[in-house]
């Protein structure tokens, strides 16, 4: 990634606050792994007391119902080198264990699955094509 690189996640915000904040959540974590730059540094206050960073850049969480959400992450599997495509199926909610979870995955097909949320960074131009007509979630 560049200084040149953005964030957005994107949630569905019919989902009950609970499940909101986990898809979220696990999209974020999903993309400090994939790019570890957006967090991987720490600091040091005056007292010596030293911190992991939450985040390198700023995380608009914006909203859209599942249907677009999973056109949006279609579209984003076009162009996906040098780029992180976080998704989070809806189906994935009732697998408890994520061994399940990687097991059931390639009998599946993305482009027919609900996707509760879908994460992306990249260069800003590509996030902004993707998310430009997106509200923020309220």
């Amino acid at each position: 990634m560049t200084d040149d690189t953005r964030i957005a996640i994107i949630v569905n915000p019919t989902l009950p606050l609970g499940l909101l904040a986990n898809t979220a959540g696990a999209i974020s974590i999903g993309l400090g792994a994939r790019v570890p730059a957006l967090a991987a540094r720490r600091l040091t206050d005056s007292q010596g007391r030293t911190i992991d960073i939450s985040s390198s850049l700023p995380v608009p969480i914006l909203q859209a119902q599942a249907e677009t959400i999973r056109s949006l992450m279609l579209k984003a599997m076009e162009q996906i080198q040098n780029r992180a495509v976080v998704p989070f199926p809806a189906f994935a909610r009732s697998l408890h264990d994520y061994r399940d979870y990687e097991a059931a995955f390639p009998d599946r097909d993305l482009a027919e699955e609900e996707i509760d949320g879908l994460g992306l960074a990249g260069p800003s131009k590509w996030i902004k094509s993707l998310t430009g007509s997106l509200k923020l979630l309220r």
